[in-house]
């Protein structure tokens, strides 16, 4: 039987451990299912910094969520060993250094990983690792950019460049690839060419408000089918009025209603891995964006529930 979070009739949630949605600590279980795990580590940010933060913040704003999932009539912590597993630590005044730890930290776990970070350099290491586990995997990718550039300053491992990286290293599915909730200015059309050229497809924030959430889910699926799939979300991809608390902000994003429809869409898919990135709670207010982010990662728990009853 699975140990569940803390009861909430018998501890406030003001109160009791600063857990993911205060379940155990993965130490207190004999098993994890999936494992919450944290990457606090900002150094590859091309703006503001502050997502080393972002971890301790998504926990905060986890509080409040409750064992049953209605929207995708799941149970999560009773059909799962849910454990969060603390954070990865790793080196913040070198990056290569900072890679090498987190993939090999992630590639320890006998578990599936909802990683919360951090910066977006974290989703290379842990493609390498889910790569590792599971063979070429398909990428749903939320954010506001492409995170396809070749280089910053010169620099090939930063929060822009990670699935340029990994497709370059054969990590991905090049027939299985999307960005959804992409906007906004680019340095010049040749990004967009660059990009399908490496196999992605773009749904745009707009594209999301034309078509709905319901749509857009149906053709991913279709895109994605029966591959192991990771997934990765930039709380960017939410318009600043949801999230206003991230490091390069764009106008004219989802609403966190649109991303979560958009994940619960998903139900059935193959997911073995993902994170939630880029929460700077510096920028953020009255825990908007923690709050935001802390209900992302508890949908991709419910699909990793819902996965294991097939």
């Amino acid at each position: 039987m699975s140990q569940g979070p803390v009861d909430a009739s018998q501890v406030p949630r003001f109160a009791g451990p600063d857990t993911y949605a205060r379940l155990p600590r993965i130490d207190q279980v004999e098993r994890a299912d999936v494992a919450i795990v944290g990457v606090p580590f900002d150094s590859g940010v091309s703006y503001r910094p502050g997502a080393r933060f972002g971890p301790a913040a998504v926990r905060q704003g986890s509080k409040l969520i409750r064992p049953y999932n209605p929207a995708l009539d799941v149970s999560p912590f009773a059909d799962l060993q849910v454990a969060d597993a603390g954070d990865i630590v790793c080196n913040p005044f070198d990056i290569g250094a900072a890679i090498e730890t987190i993939e090999q930290a992630a590639g320890e776990f006998d578990a599936g990983l909802v990683t919360i970070g951090g910066d977006h350099t974290i989703a290379l290491p842990l493609l390498r690792a889910a790569h590792r586990a599971h063979g070429p995997l398909a990428l749903l990718h939320f954010d506001a950019h492409l995170d396809t550039w070749d280089t910053y300053f010169g620099a090939e491992y930063t929060h822009g460049t990670p699935f340029r990286r990994a497709v370059e290293e054969g990590i991905l599915d090049t027939e299985a690839l999307s960005h959804v909730g992409i906007r906004g200015p680019l340095y010049g059309k040749a990004d967009l060419k660059e990009d399908r050229r490496l196999g992605f497809g773009i749904v745009t924030s707009a594209d999301v408000m034309r078509r709905g959430p319901d749509e857009i889910a149906e053709a991913l699926r279709q895109r994605i089918g029966e591959r192991p799939l990771y997934i990765s979300v930039d709380i960017d991809a939410l318009d600043p009025a949801h999230a206003p608390g991230t490091g390069t902000p764009e106008a004219g994003g989802l609403t966190s209603r649109e991303l979560l429809e958009i994940l619960r869409g998903l139900a059935g898919c193959n997911l073995v891995g993902a994170d939630v990135v880029e929460v700077s709670p510096a920028y953020d207010h009255a825990e908007i964006t923690a709050v935001a982010a802390a209900h992302v990662a508890y949908d991709l728990i419910s699909l990793f529930a819902l996965r294991s009853r097939a």
